[in-house]
């Protein structure tokens, strides 16, 4: 194989001249005046919060900003204004490059502002209050000029000490996991659990101000001589702040089997702190979270409600969180009797569903429960100090997520201790053993009539947790005193709704991110287009509500989404092979994600994340011999056997990573560049293969479509991040692309051999034609696009606009271009954005003909279609609400990208 001949990579006029010349294809974007002068380029950007109210009591934020090619160079600094131009304190990073070196993406943390924020080339301005890291000893120490974490570099001390001033509001943080080995499933039980506490194994500074720093602490949780559940966690300071932000995730690496009792249950994670307890007992106060900004705002010792009244303004003040006055100036009655008013220590809220949560104290341990309330859904916020200061916390998404718990104990003694439990250790233990007991499909046969009556793709020993992972989101604020009403709802709606600031969509497609002309805003100009957005909405709309409706809802579940209908039972298949949850199946994520791109929308935008945290955990697996590799969709999310590239696809996780800068997606990504080794432990086709065919690291053989595409987004990103393997992820695009291209047939030819060690794909002597309706609908058109526009290969680019100009094409048209036609595909109408695509660049109106005709009129939702919900209630349903007995997943997200993308490309050629 000849060397890959050097090539400029930028292709800037090539592009320009294509868009000028067929400007008609572009909407409601004008092409011709795409090519700008680089001071137009890098106009001012101007941001917004995603939802009303701005930072709030969050401790900061971080957004990333996309810049068109060309526009800013690696050396630019930039600063941010408010609405009346007072400059904002913030700290610029570049995210990713343009391959001619110019900035693409840059990331800005912001620690103050309300309002619209503008950024611009400019010199930053610095905080009054930095934040500063210092290394010493056994301790990393970051202080943002109001507060100051000691976080431990060793043991099981997370957190040493969180102080404000010379007060110390908290201390001893630490990750608690309790293991139960065994489960009973009968009606009488012994239940034992064992403590295992995380051990700091390595901690990184990833950033040290002066707006924001970020430290990651790896490790395991430990008890004795064993160590299990891999922990990441990064907690996240911003200059200026009273509070500090953690991101924690936990992978799943211990032994529960089928059909056996024992094993590694989990009973509870939690994180931990121990909080200081100096004021009398009757100025220290309790706050717990109920519904929406609802509290339970009560003293440990209560001085109101008694029988003899201390005065209205003692019981006021107590009620608000204030300094009692000397209680010798009380009512004497009240005074003489204090030691007889019992003192409430321990409080615990559990959330065990997203319906109902229960709230009971005692006074201490030993003594029983009393009930203090209960509701729907908890905002999982909670508070315990004094008038001295004290500590709030919280945990996100707490009731999508249940079972989840916060505990308060011991709030009458001289410390408290405070728990914020991920998975409630009173719900019943974590059991992910697979679901049934194999039904006898002990070889492939049998395996392959399985799936062709529940579409379960069943392997024995392939259902397996092992090397799932969960990440969650908390918040702390370490309070100079009880906080007010006011500042309290602040701090519980920064839990529920963690403040994030956006770029408009016009930046976004201004920039040529995500694959350029791809998408446009929202337009209604047209009756046809506005019946299309209404669809869109109908859609996104009937998803959202169908979450809410079924429950799909739960530590492991929240976040993903059913793939088909069962219109019998009026029910999602939840329970039948691999028609249940989707984990990703033909990229929903993505059609959320270019929704949001599109129109800017906040809800668009929570569901799109919602599910990236999702599916680039659960349905992935992060240890183990299928590291980087994800599970087709099934009854569990790990239960299919099928493993491949194209549910751990990293093209689902760069739209988040770019629009917030989140280090673990940015983790996800990365652990992905090595994944083409994984070819080597499971060969994705091995149940369906006919020719001989043994795993050898020069000879692998991957696809085109649903392999390639997984990838090289991994390689991609990498390359454009500048990340630790880069140039190798460089290199494996290039040489991809190229002996892709080189292929007789190119696409169509279906796989290649492909060589571990010079990252190419063998060039096969004899031409084929191997077409899949799944090769294109897991990113590869958005990919090739954004290739195309990056690479200057135009061997490439022909290759992919053959593939785009004939999977629609006749069976006639197919064998006369390659000698064979397709054979029997479907998908048409998800694939008439590969036609419109091809159609723009191209200039083939033929093609923008048949776009649109395989749009209305192929497979797919139809215009005539109900485009409606129908009502359903007991005795039909669980649950009354709404039903689309006409939706399926699969054409909702072929839809979604097939309209989002024609009208942008061909919004101007609507039929």
């Amino acid at each position: 194989m000849s060397p890959i001949p050097r090539r400029s990579l930028l292709k800037a006029a090539a592009v320009a001249g294509a868009a000028a010349q067929f400007s008609w294809a572009l909407g409601s974007q004008n092409a011709a005046a795409a090519p700008r002068d680089e001071a137009a380029a890098a106009d001012p950007v101007t941001l917004d919060w995603l939802e009303e109210g701005g930072l709030g009591a969050a401790p900061g934020s971080t957004v990333g900003v996309p810049w068109p090619r060309g526009a800013h160079q690696e050396d630019q600094t930039f600063a941010v204004t408010d609405a009346d131009g007072t400059s904002v304190p913030v700290q610029s990073w570049p995210i990713a490059y343009w391959p001619d070196g110019s900035l693409k993406w840059t990331a800005h943390a912001v620690s103050s502002g309300t309002g619209k924020l503008t950024v611009a080339a400019g010199t930053p301005a610095a905080p009054e209050k930095k934040v500063t890291v210092d290394r010493r000893g056994g301790t990393v120490d970051v202080s943002t000029g109001v507060i100051t974490a000691r976080i431990g570099t060793s043991g099981a001390t997370i957190v040493k000490s969180v102080t404000r001033g010379s007060t110390e509001i908290a201390r001893n943080g630490r990750l608690v996991v309790l293991r139960q080995p065994e489960l009973e499933d009968g009606d009488q039980t012994t239940v034992r659990t064992e403590r295992f506490d995380g051990t700091v194994s390595e901690v990184t500074v990833e950033q040290d101000g002066p707006v924001r720093a970020v430290v990651r602490i790896d490790g395991k949780h430990r008890r004795g001589s064993r160590g299990w559940l891999p922990f990441s966690v990064r907690l996240y300071f911003y200059a200026g702040a009273d509070s500090f932000r953690m991101v924690h995730t936990i992978t799943y690496d211990g032994t529960q089997e089928p059909g056996k009792a024992s094993g590694d249950f989990v009973r509870g994670i939690g994180v931990r702190f121990s909080v200081p307890m100096r004021d009398e007992s009757y100025d220290r106060h309790i706050r717990i979270g109920g519904e929406g900004t609802g509290l339970l705002r009560e003293a440990v010792k209560g001085i109101t409600g008694l029988r003899r009244d201390p005065g209205i303004a003692v019981q006021q003040a107590q009620f608000d969180g204030k300094k009692l006055p000397d209680p010798s100036t009380w009512d004497q009655r009240v005074t003489s009797r204090l030691q007889y008013i019992p003192e409430w220590g321990d409080y615990t809220l559990s959330q065990l569903s997203a319906d109902g949560f229960a709230l009971r104290k005692r006074t201490k341990k030993g003594h029983g429960w009393i009930a203090a309330g209960g509701g729907r859904r908890a905002s999982g916020f909670g508070y315990v100090g004094g008038v001295s200061g004290g500590f709030s916390f919280g945990l996100r998404d707490f009731w999508e997520k249940h079972p989840a718990q916060l505990d308060i104990r011991g709030a009458h003694t001289d410390e408290a201790e405070v728990t914020l439990w991920l998975w409630s250790p009173e719900a019943q233990p974590m059991d992910l053993r697979f679901y049934h007991d194999g039904m006898g499909q002990d070889t492939f046969p049998e395996q392959l009539e399985g799936l062709n009556i529940t579409y379960e793709d069943y392997e024995p020993g392939f259902g397996t947790p092992y090397g799932i992972a969960r990440t969650s989101e908390l918040l702390f604020w370490a309070n100079e005193s009880t906080p007010g009403a006011d500042r309290l709802a602040q701090q519980v709606e920064a839990v529920r709704v963690l403040p994030q600031l956006a770029a408009p969509p016009a930046q976004l497609i201004r920039a040529g991110v995500f694959g350029k002309g791809l998408y446009s805003e929202p337009d209604r100009s047209t009756p046809a287009k506005a019946k299309i957005e209404d669809h869109l909405d109908f859609l996104f709309t009937y998803y959202k509500d169908q979450v809410e409706q079924r429950r799909w809802y739960g530590f492991w579940d929240y976040g993903d989404i059913m793939h088909t209908y069962d219109t019998v039972r009026h029910q999602w298949r939840y329970d039948v092979g691999g028609y249940a949850w989707d984990n990703s199946e033909l990229s929903p994520d993505l059609w959320l994600w270019y929704a949001y791109l599109r129109s800017g929308r906040a809800d668009i935008f929570r569901f799109a994340e919602a599910m990236t945290r999702h599916t680039g955990e659960v349905d992935v697996y992060h240890l183990g011999k299928w590291a980087g590799l994800g599970t087709r969709h099934g009854v569990q999310h790990f239960a299919d056997s099928a493993k491949q590239q194209r549910i751990a696809n990293t093209t689902y996780r760069r739209y988040y990573y770019f629009l917030t800068a989140d280090e673990r997606v940015g983790d996800l990504m990365h652990a992905n560049v090595d994944s083409d080794e994984t070819f080597l432990a499971l060969d994705p086709l091995r149940k369906i293969r006919t020719e001989p065919y043994t795993p050898d690291r020069n000879a692998l053989s991957v696809g085109f479509g649903t392999d390639w595409s997984g990838l090289v987004s991994a390689w991609l990103t990498e390359w454009e991040r500048r990340g630790p393997k880069w140039e190798k992820a460089r290199a494996r695009v290039l040489s991809t692309m190229e002996t892709i291209a080189a292929q007789p047939n190119g696409f169509v030819q279906g796989s290649g051999l492909y060589d571990l060690d010079t990252g190419k794909f063998a060039v096969a002597g004899t031409p084929k034609v191997e077409v899949s309706h799944l090769s294109a609908v897991f990113g590869l058109n958005e990919l090739c696009a954004e290739l195309i526009d990056l690479v200057d290969m135009p061997e490439f680019a022909e290759a992919y606009y053959d593939y785009c100009r004939y999977y629609n094409a006749t069976k006639a048209e197919q064998a006369a271009r390659y000698g064979a036609h397709f054979g029997s595909l479907i998908l048409f109408q998800g694939h008439s954005r590969l036609d419109a695509y091809a159609a723009v660049r191209t200039g083939d109106d033929k093609l923008a003909e048949r776009a649109w005709a395989k749009f209305y009129d192929s497979d797919g939702y139809k215009e005539s279609a109900p485009w409606k919900t129908e009502k359903v209630t007991g005795p039909t349903a669980l649950v009354a609400g709404s039903e689309a007995t006409w939706v399926s997943t699969n054409d909702t997200a072929l839809y979604g990208l097939a309209a989002i993308e024609n009208l942008a490309l061909l919004g101007d050629r609507m039929p």
